[in-house]
């Protein structure tokens, strides 16, 4: 969802208007058919019908989520602050993809920022763009899919100079409520510091 301590939000004009347009009204018709959605697709996934494409159902819609991020990153820090934010997430390319906008104020300052989600069908795999009003760039992707109900995806990019490799996991996920966190190495991969967790809960 976020790229910590890099990402507050804003994006092109275009884009901006692509996430903007119709929202509003798309939000609430999406909103009551995630529950249902959610529903069957947990019921799909037992009976053995997994559908890659469908591993984000359950984020469209509206939320409220609680935050807690490290205060330094990489720094061997156990200094937390926590804050609470929200967000809107519409399906885009009959869900295939999905646009999710997040507003908060942290302890850090004000956060707005847009998260594009594309699901590739030749490796099925998603691709996780986050772009903030800080800078208006849409960032690397982090790329990766879900297994058992467990997303991991993975990038490698430079913080404070260095070569590090991130991680964000969605994990305890049901039809009103889901965890994400985002953790750092600057290892290769051998030990990971996580700096940020946001535990979702549907608004009704």
């Amino acid at each position: 969802m976020i790229k910590a301590g890099k990402r507050y939000f804003a994006l092109p004009f275009a884009l901006t208007c692509l996430a903007l347009t119709g929202a509003t009204t798309s939000v609430q018709m999406d909103n009551e058919r995630t529950r249902e959605e959610s529903v069957m697709t947990e019921q799909n996934a037992e009976a053995g019908g997994h559908d890659p494409q469908r591993d984000f159902d359950f984020i469209i819609g509206n939320w409220k989520i609680h935050n807690r991020r490290l205060k330094q990153r990489l720094k061997g820090s156990n200094s937390w602050e926590e804050f609470e934010s929200t967000s809107v997430t519409r399906k885009i390319w009959g869900g295939a993809g999905n646009i999710d906008e997040y507003e908060a104020d942290s302890p850090s300052g004000r956060i707005q920022g847009l998260t594009v989600r594309l699901y590739n069908p030749k490796s099925q795999q998603w691709s996780i763009y986050w772009a903030n009003s800080a800078n208006g760039v849409l960032e690397t992707p982090m790329i990766g899919n879900f297994k058992d109900g467990r997303g991991e995806f993975y990038d490698q990019e430079f913080f404070e100079g260095k070569s590090i490799y991130v991680r964000f996991i969605w994990s305890n996920i049901t039809g009103a409520s889901a965890r994400w966190e985002q953790a750092f190495s600057a290892d290769g991969g051998k030990t990971w510091e996580t700096n940020w967790v946001m535990e979702l809960t549907r608004s009704k």
